[in-house]
Formats: structure tokens, sequence, C-alpha cells
């Protein structure tokens, strides 16, 4: 691809209407035309900050953006944006199939306002069983699949991951240990007397057996199960018939296993292999869109997507932007089965065969044993969008008493919500929480890790007035310097402090340190024993007020405090642990991953590292004599 340089047209002054902000951004638009190849890419628009307002894709660039210098013919979402446009950006590709992976590329990447946007796109869970060994492993994984071994998957949760491998350890008996556990073991562990393990590590099962189980796991999640437990059951017959009935308990436990794993499966389609359903359902402006997975002929689980987009954008258009989106990160299956039919169904199957290295089939079927599963999947959409707009609305509810007992002029559109967690001031983290009309903003919550208390900072450990000072100033500094008009919707209407009057007091400081005026503040105080439904509220220069006991507001409140806590709770545990398990030999320049990894099994310990002799460093595989030296000077500085 060629990168065509950035180019800017003069904005033209005097943006103080709709329409001759809309004049100005088509006069941009057109300023480009004349430069531009009539050839496939992807262009960007930009407003006057250069932040990206829309990523699109073109077979032919300049036509495509043609459409835009004549913004009277458009609709008002797009003559909004043309209006905001300063400026655009463009990158000529060799395909149109390339363009369109670049656009979904860019959009996951960027987020603009008036793209279609999938809000969530985490990676899903697989199962891993791993390749680079005598005795292979059966893990869970989660992530860039770079690691040697087979991967089967994905599974809609890790709920779903887990299940499965806790039914396949009992069928399969494949270990899940460590490869340092493993060497290291003497005697069987727990999961063999538990019957999850046939004990590899300590010569229980032969080499070749073990190979003959991890085969028949291969079997199993590849859609060959009947095959597996038909073998196994003659096994149980055989060894019963010999009055072998130890072992036939043992084959039999394998068989149950089996069974159980495929009594998870929700539905499942006869003659769908490797497939993905993906169906959407709209109303109210709103669109939810289920996945449903299917592999080795089982259902691995569903979920369900809220893509933001615009509310009177057609349902066709955001399936396919979901679709290009969902993929940028997921290898397709060989077929992927659609509710509606693609405006561009031909390109993107090309696209996505690019990108899996198969053929992938992109199918609307409309009748017979693959209308089912996609009927099944949106009940599902249209269920779960039910779900959402009734929360919605509830939520929407308890906004406006909320508005109404602080005595605001409206709802608070976004709520900001502080908490801090630590142990006597160690791994002190700040967590903030939003809270907006649909629920909580899962993708605007913050953690802050506290630098000025029990560290370096003059602040005493485990001062909580400190921290949430710290917070405050940290957010609402930044806040300033990048959005001080309040134009990107990134300020709070509320902030809740967890604590009383003294937290609140706190956040008043800071406020009028800061110069902040117009966010209004609500701090509250655990009940009398720590009871909840016995908090107490303050607003600042007012009298603390409780809330009847069963009161929906209190019940609001009470769940975004909660939420705040557990966002806190969980950020402090994972620092804790992180760094209870670093290792001295991180702190050695040079030391990286691989080096690490060959010290340690070589020595066992960082400790042992630590007692090492210069020859001794020399002689483990990687480490010249400069590291071997720099090691050693590390954990012998008076020497």
């Amino acid at each position: 691809m060629a990168e065509r340089a950035r180019t800017g047209g003069e904005a033209v002054p005097g943006n103080r209407n709709a329409h001759r902000g809309l004049q100005t951004g088509a006069a941009v638009i057109q300023s480009y035309l004349k430069t531009l190849p009539i050839a496939p890419g992807v262009y960007r628009m930009l407003n006057q900050r250069g932040d990206v307002l829309y990523v699109g894709k073109a077979h032919q660039l300049r036509k495509r953006v043609t459409t835009y210098a004549s913004p009277a013919k458009l609709p008002i979402r797009l003559q909004r944006m043309v209006a905001e446009t300063q400026s655009m950006e463009f990158v000529t590709t060799h395909t149109e199939v390339e363009a369109l992976l670049l656009e979904s590329n860019l959009i996951k990447k960027l987020r603009p306002r008036y793209n279609v946007l999938l809000r969530d796109d985490k990676t899903f869970p697989h199962i891993l069983i791993t390749g680079d060994g005598e005795f292979a492993q059966l893990l869970k994984h989660r992530g860039a699949q770079k690691q040697d071994g087979r991967y089967f998957g994905p599974f809609a949760s890790a709920g779903a991951v887990n299940r499965t491998i806790a039914a396949l350890q009992r069928a399969f008996l494949l270990r899940n240990c460590s490869d340092n556990i493993f060497r290291s073991r003497t005697r069987p562990c727990l999961q063999f007397h538990i019957k999850r393990c046939s004990a590899p590590c300590v010569g229980r099962i032969s080499q070749e057996d073990y190979a003959a189980m991890v085969g028949e796991a291969y079997e199993f999640l590849t859609g060959h199960s009947g095959k597996i437990q038909a073998r196994l059951a003659r096994r149980m017959e055989k060894a019963s018939n010999v009055l072998e009935f130890e072992v036939a308990a043992r084959i039999r436990d394998r068989i149950r296993a089996l069974t159980q794993v495929q009594a998870h499966q929700d539905i499942n389609v006869a003659g769908l292999d490797n497939a993905d359903i993906i169906a959407l359902y709209q109303e109210g402006g709103q669109s939810c869109v289920q996945v449903f997975f299917f592999r080795g002929g089982r259902n691995y689980g569903n979920r369900a997507y809220f893509p933001s987009h615009d509310r009177h954008l057609d349902a066709e258009n955001i399936l396919s932007a979901f679709v290009g989106q969902f993929y940028d990160n997921k290898p397709p299956p060989r077929t992927v089965l659609l509710s509606h039919t693609l405006p561009e169904r031909d390109l993107i199957a090309e696209a996505l065969t690019t990108r899996a290295g198969h053929k992938v089939q992109v199918l609307n079927p409309q009748r017979g044993g693959k209308r089912k599963p996609v009927e099944h999947a949106i009940t599902n959409a249209r269920e779960a969008l039910g779900r959402r707009l009734a929360e919605s609305t509830t939520h929407r509810r308890a906004l406006d008493a909320l508005g109404s007992r602080l005595e605001f002029d409206g709802p608070p559109n976004r709520i900001e919500v502080y908490d801090n967690s630590h142990i006597q001031g160690t791994n002190a983290i700040g967590a903030m929480i939003v809270s907006g009309p649909e629920g909580l903003m899962k993708n605007a919550y913050r953690k802050f890790n506290i630098k000025t208390v029990g560290g370096e900072g003059d602040a005493e450990a485990g001062d909580d007035y400190a921290m949430m000072r710290e917070v405050l100033t940290r957010r609402f500094t930044r806040a300033l310097k990048e959005d001080p008009d309040r134009s990107e919707g990134n300020w709070p209407d509320l902030v809740i402090v967890d604590g009383g009057r003294g937290q609140l007091g706190i956040a008043e400081e800071v406020f009028a340190e800061l110069g902040i005026d117009d966010v209004n503040l609500l701090g509250v105080a655990k009940g009398p024993d720590r009871n909840a439904g016995r908090e107490r509220f303050y607003q600042p220069g007012g009298v603390g007020f409780t809330l009847p006991p069963r009161d929906p507001l209190l019940y609001f409140i009470q769940r975004l405090r909660d939420e705040a806590h557990r966002f806190a709770i969980t950020t402090h545990r994972a620092k804790r642990s992180r760094e209870i398990s670093a290792s001295p030999l991180d702190e050695i320049e040079g030391i990286g991953a691989k080096r690490k990894k060959a010290l340690l099994l070589h020595f066992g310990s960082a400790r042992n590292v630590a007692r090492a002799g210069l020859a001794d460093l020399e002689a483990v595989n990687g480490i010249s004599k400069a590291v071997a030296e720099k090691i050693y000077g590390h954990f012998h500085t008076d020497q």
C-alpha cells in the first residue's frame, strides 16, 4: 500500500451556523478531488483538532469522495459529518479486498464517531493441546496463538471452556500442570487421585498410551465423539467380560464425562460443522447482534453484542460493518451464516477468505436446515435487546429520580464514582467507574496507581484522603487539558465519592483549586456498623440525608458504589499478585523472558541465581560473559 501525503484544505472561517459549516466542509472535500486517483483505497475525515470522524473504503476513491462534495443529497447524519470535516487522509491499496480489511482495522483502532462501532471486542478463549513435548498439556488459552500445538474454539465464555476442560480431563486424563511442575514431581498430585490425570509425570502411563489418549481428544474436539464412545464401550465390555472391573469402571467414568460435555450443548444442527451464525435484531433505534459458534459439529456457546450506530442506519449496513470488525482479530470459520443479505457479500467473503487462508462461505439461508439456527439466533437477539431496553428504561428512571432528589435541573447523563483500595497503604489503587443513560460504561473505567502515598510521596501509608486527592487531581487536571470546553462528552454531571463528609471535603478542595464549579458532588458514608441500607448522603453545603430502606434510588446508588468497590478491589488484587510473583531477575537490565527462563530452568530459583558464581552463570545457555558479569554484579554490589 502507498500512503498519500496528508494535505489539508484551508478551513473557511465563520462556522457560526449549520449551513455555513456544511458549505465549509464541502469545500474542504472538493479541494481533494483533483488529486485523488481512480483506485481502491481508504479515506479518513478529520475535524479541526485532527480527530478522525469517519473511516470509509472505496473501489474508486475519487468517485466515492465526490458524493460528499454535494452534501444536500446526503442524510442528516452525514451532513453533520461533512460540516465538521476540516481535512482528509487517504491510503491507496492494490485491491478493494485490501481496502476492506484496512477499513475494518482502522475503525477498530481509531473508533470514529460516525462509524458503526463494535464496542466489546475481546478475544475468545480456546482449548489448547500443546505439541512441544512428549506429554501434551490440556490448557485454556486466550490471545495470540503463538504456542506450538492445536487450538480448538472459540468458546463464547471462560465458563464454557472450564467446564469442557474439566470434562475432557475426566475423559482423557490429560495433564494441565506446567512443565516445571511436571518435571519436578516425584509422586502423583491430587489431579491423579480425583481421576483427572493419568500421572505421566511419575510414569503411571507410557508415552505411547498417553499419545493415544491425546489422539482421542483430538478426535472428540473435531467432531468424532460417536466413534470414541463406541470404541470405549467395546473396551469396557471386554474388560468386564474378563472380570477386570476396575478397568471397566474407569472406562465407564470416561464415557460419562464425554456424555456430560455433549449434554451442555444448547442446540446442535446436523450438517453444521465449523460455522458462525450472526443474527441482528433492531428495535427502538438500537441493535443486538447474536453470534453462535459451532465447531466440530457442536455448539460452543453464544454472545450478544450491542454495536454503537446512528439510529436510522439499516440492518444490512450495520451487520456488514459488524462482520468486518468482528473478524479483524479472529480467524473466520469455513461458513458464516447471516440473518440479512449484506450489500457487498461477495467482497466480504473474499476478504474473510484472504484473512483465514481457506475458502469462507458467507450465506443468508432462507429455508431448510441452515435457516433454523439463524432463526434461533434472531430470537436470542430479540430477547437480549428486549432485556437491555427494559434495563435501560429502569436505569433512566433511576437517573430521573436521582436528579430530582438532588435538585438538579435534569437527570445526570454521566456519573463518575471513585473509590480506593489498599492494604495498609501498599499497592494502593484508585478506581473510577462511569455510568451513563444506558447503564455502566465499562470502556470508560479508569484505574490510578497511587504515587504520593506510602511510597516516594510525602503522605503516610493508608491516608485515604491523600489518595482521593491524588486521584481527583489527576483525573480533572487531565480533563481540563484535553477537553477544556466540555465538548467531548467526557465530563461528569455528578461525582460520587465513597467516604462521606471527609472525602467530600477533599473533592470540594480539589475542584476549588482547579477552578471547577459546574460538576455536582455527592459523598456516600457507610451506615452504622457498615450496614447496607443505612448509608448517609452528603452534598456540598448541605445537611446529610438518608433514603428509605426500600427506596429504589437507594438501591441504585448502592449498586454504583459497590461496582466502584468491586473494580477497585479487583485492580488492587491484580497489582498485588503481580508484585508477589515478580522476580529479582526482572530488575536486571538486559534480562528478558528467554534469558530469565533459561536461568530459572538451570538454577531452579532466583535465589540460586543470586548465589551463583560467574563461571556457573556463564555455563547457562544464552548467557554470555558480559551478561554473566552484569547478573553477578547486580547481586554482589559490594564486590
